[in-house]
């Protein structure tokens, strides 16, 4: 249990400094750690805690709390939630303050404008991750075409879209 949370802390740390756009962004990195290299989970046990995580009320960083319980149990949850929000945070305040101070400065702009496309890219990687290690068959991809269609062109609350997921998965498992 003390190597799991030791593992956990190192793999957190390391990723909150690198997940520009939040945990959501880092996900392709944070499953191939947890799945992958450490085997903590399966992809399917992945995806259920990333779906668990979206439902429920609060950030994306969810997630994290949730892979470290499944690892090492809510000690579990502490450690990786810790791990991977203060270290961003501190770097949060500490640019944030930078910013503030040199708000019009042409260099701060250019390195704002140029996230923009980093995090976005980081976030439909995410997407990948979650389709290529969940969909299984060509009805499962329909769906989560759909899905990305209705989100993208609509004003539809995300939930809604995850429910009507849900229900046509049920549906796929009676049929079979």
């Amino acid at each position: 249990m003390p190597t799991a949370l030791f593992e956990l802390t190192l793999q957190f740390l390391t990723l909150s400094l690198l997940s520009f756009g939040g945990a959501a962004a880092a996900l392709p990195d944070i499953h191939r750690r947890v799945v992958d290299v450490h085997g903590w989970m399966t992809n399917s046990e992945f995806t259920q805690m990333f779906a668990l995580s979206q439902a429920a009320p609060g950030p994306n960083v969810l997630v994290v709390c949730l892979i470290g319980w499944k690892v090492a149990g809510v000690l579990g949850g502490i450690v990786a939630m810790t791990a991977m929000c203060a270290p961003s945070s501190v770097l949060t305040y500490v640019v944030a303050h930078a910013s503030d101070r040199f708000r019009e400065a042409p260099l701060r702009v250019a390195i704002q404008n140029g996230l923009v496309p980093v995090t976005v890219g980081l976030i439909v990687a995410s997407g990948y991750v979650l389709t290529v290690n969940t969909d299984h068959g060509v009805p499962a991809y329909v769906v989560t075409l759909l899905s990305l269609a209705v989100l993208v062109f609509t004003r539809v609350h995300p939930l809604w879209v995850l429910g009507a997921g849900g229900i046509v998965g049920m549906l796929g498992l009676l049929a079979h």
